[in-house]
């Protein structure tokens, strides 16, 4: 049985019988043998519940930390875009209102501007959809995993099936 936790292999009556060259029935005879392997396996289930909810842990929190990451570009692309269409509608503003005043140099700096800023609300629109996408996908990740962590928790509440 210590070979076998050593192997990280799984204790059961079949796999201590084939390792000690016996038979399952002396096994399930001798009421020390027995108790020796049912302990085992007890143990190694524990041992193994226990690594599949740290296992389970870890993955909760890396899907979490993308979620919260994903929420903060979006609200930072949303931010970004509001700003920038504000600038343009007062500049589209201040050249309808001094348009008589400027000179064609100057309309062409602006007209080229705008559309700089046009390019770049398009730039961040489509950025901002990736995020949203990308932050849907992380939600359901995380719905999957809050699934998988609760199936998990289950298995470790039920009772081990007796042999």
């Amino acid at each position: 049985m210590a070979r076998l936790r050593r192997e990280k292999a799984q204790v059961s009556v079949a796999a201590v019988a084939r390792r000690a060259d016996v038979s399952r029935t002396f096994l399930y005879d001798n009421v020390e043998a027995r108790a020796a392997v049912a302990a085992a396996m007890t143990q190694a289930s524990e041992h193994q519940s226990g690594t599949l909810a740290e296992q389970g842990d870890e993955r909760e929190a890396t899907w979490r930390e993308r979620a919260l990451n994903s929420e903060d570009a979006l609200k930072a692309a949303h931010t970004e875009i509001l700003t920038q269409r504000t600038r343009i509608g007062e500049l589209l503003g201040r050249i309808r209102d001094l348009q008589d005043e400027w000179t064609e140099g100057a309309i062409q700096r602006i007209t080229t501007e705008n559309t700089t800023l046009k390019q770049r609300v398009r730039q961040l629109t489509a950025d901002n959809r990736t995020l949203d996408e990308r932050l849907k996908a992380a939600r359901a990740n995380l719905r999957f995993q809050d699934r998988r962590v609760a199936d998990l928790e289950a298995r470790i509440a039920e009772p081990a099936p007796e042999s």
